[in-house]
């Protein structure tokens, strides 16, 4: 049952135009490590296809990795 279920952690920041949201967010994000990035993008992944009903290992095919060489 869902009352019997762990509850998560979750964390909201309110901001005062969307400007500052924006650059809130691109501040939270710039900071995360790349496996911390990925580790959230192969997430959401998992929840997509889980929503989808394929099957969970599915999701594990695919990802793609590139490499953008900034100077």
């Amino acid at each position: 049952m869902w009352y019997n279920m762990p509850m998560k952690k979750i964390w909201v920041h309110k901001a005062d135009s969307f400007t500052k949201a924006k650059d809130f967010e691109a501040k939270y994000y710039s900071d995360l490590s790349s496996s911390e990035r990925i580790d959230m993008v192969q997430f959401l992944r998992e929840r997509y296809f889980k929503l989808k009903g394929r099957l969970k290992d599915e999701s594990r095919k695919g990802l793609r990795r590139s490499l953008k060489i900034i100077q």
